[in-house]
């Protein structure tokens, strides 16, 4: 997605040549839009992870954990570890404050904050024996990525000629989020190693599987001293669809050390994309466009490592480490352009790198007479791709709860941090982003 300013320089230079060349200048800014459609942005983060308090309360470390219904978005590989069945729920709650600086327009600089809750990861749960085997079914929703975002940036003037400025505010909207079903499947192979596959439906038909992107342009051109007024409203709006498989393994090196691996497949996910535009002055004369057209999104493949080790029956700590290869992150429009998401340059011209996440946390556990409360924490390097090199983030995380008889409730709070990041996003606007993200997890664990 575009800021779309430079357009909109474009088309306040021409206005000052004469009034009557409005709408033809409208005209053309608006099929300039429709060239350049806006990328897709995820503000949260773009890391592929799983959910679940527990998890997220260790820092997200918790691929070689992996002892609950949340397995399967984390490792599949570890559901073998369920006992008996058991349903969970997991609600999120974020606050995320982005604070802006525009180097070609320092009078848009500020902060922007947005907030959101929803249900983050829903699970059936089912262990049984068949052949001699320990298996386990499970059937489970997730919630993966978020794409709120809120900004009203202010232009107070610009002076694009002498005998001319312009006072326009200039408003962008993102929201919707991807999830996906997923339907997971568990062996014990040996004693100690098993392995677990879960297959992801991602279908707009199954849920509101996309996101749409609201841009509000007005302001005021002044003409040597005459003003007219301005509007101009744009809409993006895509639904995702496709399938792929998270492949997960876990072996008990020996009764305290565990090791846990995982690939996330890649896949072509099918876009169906909808624009409109409309361009309206004063005079209520105007420009207005719409088109729908289907494109292509290719998901990037990811795995990991994960190494669990319990120092005693109260202490267990963890760490992982995960790759996503976000140079294979590819955007095809309708007439065969493929683009990178990131930058918005062509896959040719792009210079994205893959990521490397680093995880760790820990969990003690204080054990009473018929209950249970742990106390988790945990640290983590969360890189974004970004142009050149990847975006920098980190945070920490904590979280407790209480396990009593067949019921398990788990909260954990995270923050996530970056500065100076997000620059490739808006480079002719010389972008930097200071970003502070809070994020609340709870989970609520039934076993029958």
């Amino acid at each position: 997605m575009k800021l779309m300013l430079m357009q909109y320089s474009f088309v306040l230079k021409s206005l000052c040549i004469t009034v009557a060349s409005i709408l033809l200048v409208g005209a053309e800014a608006a099929d300039s839009f429709a060239q350049d459609p806006p990328r897709v942005e995820i503000p949260s983060s773009i890391n592929p992870v799983g959910s679940g308090a527990r998890a997220l309360g260790m820092g997200g470390a918790f691929i070689a954990v992996a002892d609950d219904a949340t397995a399967a978005s984390w490792n599949p590989g570890g559901l073998i570890q369920l006992e008996t069945p058991e349903v969970s729920i997991v609600g999120a709650y974020f606050k995320r404050e982005e604070d802006n600086t525009f180097g070609e327009y320092p009078e848009a600089s500020g902060s922007e904050n947005v907030s959101n809750g929803n249900i983050n990861y829903l699970s059936a749960t089912y262990p049984f024996n068949a052949f001699n085997r320990n298996m386990v079914l499970s059937i489970n929703y997730q919630n993966l990525y978020d794409f709120e975002r809120n900004w009203d940036l202010p232009i107070l003037e610009i002076t694009e000629k002498e005998d001319s400025t312009v006072i326009s505010d200039i408003e962008l909207e993102q929201d919707g989020g991807l999830k996906a079903i997923g339907i997971a499947y568990c062996i014990q192979v040996t004693p100690r190693l098993s392995f677990g596959m879960t297959l992801n439906i991602w279908q707009d038909d199954i849920d509101n599987n996309g996101w749409e992107q609201k841009q509000k342009y007005s302001g005021v051109v002044d003409i040597q001293g005459v003003p007219f007024s301005y509007t101009a409203k744009q809409s993006n709006q895509y639904t995702f669809s496709g399938f792929n498989t998270n492949i997960g393994i876990l072996w008990s090196l020996t009764s305290r050390m565990t090791i846990g691996a995982v690939l996330k497949t890649p896949f072509t996910a099918d876009l169906k994309h909808k624009s409109t535009e409309k361009i309206k002055y004063e005079n209520g004369e105007g420009y207005s466009n719409s088109y729908r057209k289907d494109e292509e999104l290719d998901m990037p493949m990811s795995y990991g490592i994960g190494v669990s080790y319990r120092f005693s029956d109260r202490l267990t700590a963890a760490i992982d480490i995960y790759h996503t290869e976000w140079d294979e992150y590819i955007l095809t429009d309708a007439d065969g352009n493929k683009t990178s998401p990131i930058n918005n340059k062509p896959k040719s011209e792009a210079n994205i790198d893959p990521t490397n996440q680093v995880r760790m946390g820990c969990e003690y556990l204080f054990i009473g007479n018929n209950y249970v409360v742990p106390l988790r924490g945990g640290v983590f390097y969360d890189p974004a791709p970004a142009e050149g090199s990847p975006d920098d983030y980190y945070g920490f995380s904590i979280g407790s709860g209480l396990a009593l008889g067949k019921i398990i409730f788990d909260m954990a709070y995270q923050y996530r941090f970056g500065n100076d990041v997000a620059d490739h996003l808006y480079e002719a606007l010389d972008l930097s982003q200071d970003l502070r993200e809070h994020t609340l997890y709870t989970s609520l664990i039934y076993h029958f």
